[in-house]
């Protein structure tokens, strides 16, 4: 429950508070309101709930409906004059956050939380973190592929970073569950649309950087996505930096006043004799690991992981232990036909990821290589001229350009798009599983190699808006195994 007199203390103290308005004369006895639930959907708002109107699409007819459930209150950034009190703000989007830590009980101070950003590796990382603290502590995990709160039950997030609301919320029951650690991702847009507004950090990771996330729903520009990304360090109260990634110098100068490690070639934290499924690590995790994912990238992701949970008190034991036990469904999975040729499955879904993906595979795979690729629709556009880039680099590789979350666009001509950019002949077979079938078919013996990049243990396709249910590349390519 949140006293009205409480939600206004934390608007005015941010500046978020303009004025209430009350064209039915409410007001004489505002004062005694309490509000015993918070919701910015207009389908969970009922009596004594504190309703908030946010996002450019929202509509007055929502509004209108939340009153018929028996709504007395809301908070915008105008007033929609619909016979009730409204809390008039600044920015509704920083108000639900700093409403709802209060609200939900400030679980921040009841956790120690690790977040990392980056282009890509989040996920990875993440669960690297989540299986290194699970060693000692109770773990709570938000990640794009699974979140738990209590350990035991999984399930998918729509965000690689909730809605606040939503993420209080979970903070809350997390601590209710008696979790001391919190692993999470935080993208940049959490912070372009303050979903991790007020909030900080015990430990903030930068994997990496890359143009990406670029469009008219996204970053307008690079310059931007860095700079939301950096966010993260800057609300951290302490650091690990990738020395490798580009940009590094910067981020060097703005967190050299923090406490800060830094991992990779331009530091002390370096991966040594790097094999498949072992390396080893000097500076302050210096050691031999165990890994069950392959690619140098990897064990990148694995060394920033342990040397953020080096802080939050993890041993080296636990780290060794915890990046043994790591694996990502969809991260890297590998199946093997009955020919002996291997299926890679990963998320790999932007230029610099599939390129990493491509030089892993073509490590260990010297024969056929086919690739089935899609690119989504209506974000990311940028994409599809770095893949075409990429794979005019590699025309020994057949690629299968295909449907990979076309939205509201049309995916043959998504496919033509990246096929333009490409000069060597290649197949558009827009059904997904035909794509894989064929794919497949082309190989023969166990130095071939199929990878199907975007989707990773994705079971749908998004299409005009909607998740549609698919099996999986995982499922589909067993199939035909």
């Amino acid at each position: 429950m949140i006293k009205i007199e409480t939600v206004l203390n934390i608007l005015k103290k941010d500046g978020l508070f303009r004025e209430i308005i009350d064209h039915e004369n409410y007001l004489y006895n505002y004062t005694n309101v309490t509000f015993d639930s918070i919701s910015y959907d207009s389908r969970k708002a009922k009596e004594n709930c504190l309703f908030f109107a946010k996002g450019a699409a929202f509509k007055e007819e929502y509004l209108v409906s939340a009153i018929s459930q028996g709504l007395g209150w809301y908070v915008a950034e105008k007033d929609y004059q619909v016979g009730i009190p409204v809390i008039v703000v600044n920015n509704i989007k920083k108000a639900m956050s700093l409403i709802a830590m209060v609200f939900y009980g400030n679980p921040q101070k009841k956790l120690k939380i690790l977040a990392f950003t980056g282009t890509k590796g989040k996920t990875t990382a993440a669960y690297f973190a989540y299986h290194i603290l699970s060693q000692r502590y109770q773990t709570a995990l938000l990640s794009t592929m699974n979140t738990t709160l209590d350990g035991k039950t999984f399930f998918k997030s729509s965000f690689s970073t909730p809605e606040n609301i939503d993420l209080f919320d979970m903070m809350a029951q997390a601590v209710k569950n008696n979790r001391t650690h919190l692993v999470m991702e935080v993208s940049s847009q959490a912070y372009l649309v303050h979903r991790v507004y007020g909030l900080t950090f015990d430990v903030g990771v930068f994997l990496n950087i890359t143009p990406d996330h670029i469009g008219p729903i996204e970053h307008p520009t690079f310059e931007d996505y860095f700079y939301h990304k950096r966010l993260l360090m800057e609300n951290s109260r302490a650091v690990v930096v990738n020395s490798d990634m580009d940009h590094f110098n910067l981020l060097k100068e703005e967190v050299e006043q923090k406490e800060h490690d830094f991992y990779g070639s331009q530091s002390d934290n370096q991966i040594k004799n790097s094999k498949a499924f072992r390396f080893s690590a000097t500076g302050k995790l210096a050691g031999d690991y165990d890994i069950q994912l392959i690619g140098h990238f990897n064990q990148e992701n694995a060394v920033a992981a342990g040397l953020a949970c080096l802080r939050l008190g993890a041993s080296l034991e636990d780290i060794q232990k915890g990046i043994a036990e790591t694996r990502v469904p969809g991260r890297m999975e590998v199946l093997t036909q009955k020919n002996g040729a291997k299926v890679i499955i990963d998320y790999a879904h932007n230029g610099d990821s599939l390129t990493k993906l491509i030089s892993v595979v073509e490590e260990h795979h010297t024969g056929n290589i086919a690739l089935v690729l899609g690119s989504t629709g209506n974000k990311g556009e940028s994409r599809r001229k770095d893949f075409g880039l990429l794979l005019n680099k590699h025309p020994e590789i057949q690629v299968f350009l295909t449907t990979d979350d076309p939205n509201y666009e049309d995916p043959r001509a998504i496919a033509d798009e990246i096929s333009s950019y490409i000069e060597h002949p290649v197949k558009t077979i827009i059904d997904r599983e035909e794509a894989i079938k064929t794919a497949m078919s082309i190989t023969s013996q166990p130095l071939d190699a199929v990878i199907l990049a975007g989707k990773g243990a994705d079971c749908y396709q998004i299409i005009n808006g909607v998740k549609e249910e698919y099996p999986g590349d995982a499922a589909i390519a067993k199939r035909y195994l």
